[in-house]
């Protein structure tokens, strides 16, 4: 898969998305990376510490958010979007579930958009992503936890997100798909759907994880958001041993280092002499 002219072994490796959040009420980071020098900053020391690409948020989307304007968030991420495009050579990911933003995003350099509406909030949003020959990760979520049996259903709904890419013209090695932790989903269905990431594969698409500091891991260590970090560890390397591509974090060089202790056993016990025969 190619993003921002960068080649990912989808198959193969596990890629780290490094968050910025350019907001003053994120749930774990809110207002600390609002200014231009600030947020460059952090972005250089996550490029530092192995981010592969950086995701940039204009709009909390933590539970219980206030939506702003097309307009407020575009006057958010498009500037740092320029000027990370002008200062440092990775690819770049906008979060957001507005096509007007995308589009104005995507102009400024972004190389993937990040909606965690999976296509379905924004009818125009597929085909701004689809014109622009950009990569997509579609996130799955719902208005409301009203599921009859919800992996079925969270798989039907996956595959309504294909679909709408399908259609619109996104070709298939252009999208990730991310389960949506914390998104649309009970404690207890936040659980299962980490536990059993690899369903996910059936769909034949790259699969980006993002747990990072939510509240699944802040109910079972009954923990705030800043002290997450131990648990954000363990889903990432149930990610990678569950076949994850990507996975989405605050704190980028522990996760780089569970990856790559995880995938180092991992190819340890694949390679075993009994595990051949």
């Amino acid at each position: 898969m190619i993003i921002g002219g960068k080649e990912f072994d989808t198959e193969h490796q596990t890629y780290i998305m490094g968050i910025l959040n350019v907001t003053p009420d994120s749930f774990s980071d809110g207002g600390r990376y609002s200014r231009l020098d600030a947020a460059l900053s952090h972005a250089e020391k996550m490029i530092k510490e192995g981010a592969d690409i950086i995701d940039v948020g204009g709009e909390s989307t933590r539970p219980g958010h206030v939506q702003i304007t097309d307009e407020e968030e575009t006057e958010r991420v498009v500037p740092i979007i320029e000027a990370l495009k002008k200062e440092f050579d990775i690819p770049v990911s906008v979060d957001t579930y507005k096509s007007r933003v995308a589009r104005a995003a995507l102009t400024a350099g972004a190389d993937l958009v990040n909606d965690i509406w999976g296509l379905k909030y924004d009818p125009d949003m597929a085909a701004v992503i689809a014109e622009s020959g950009a990569a997509c990760c579609l996130m799955h979520n719902r208005e409301s936890v009203d599921y009859v049996r919800f992996i079925p259903e969270f798989l039907d709904d996956m595959r309504e997100c294909v679909r709408l890419a399908d259609e619109a013209g996104i070709a298939r090695d252009r999208i990730l798909l991310d389960p949506g932790v914390g998104f649309g989903k009970t404690y207890e269905m936040n659980l299962e759907i980490i536990s059993r990431l690899d369903i996910m594969h059936e769909l034949k698409l790259p699969i980006l994880l993002g747990t990072s500091r939510k509240s699944v891991i802040g109910l079972t260590l009954d923990l705030p958001a800043q002290e997450r970090e131990e648990g954000t560890l363990v889903t990432t390397v149930f990610g990678v041993q569950k076949g994850c591509a990507f996975v989405r974090v605050h704190d980028v060089e522990k996760n780089k280092r569970a990856v790559k202790m995880t995938r180092a056993l991992m190819q340890y016990e694949s390679a075993r002499p009994e595990k051949q025969k």
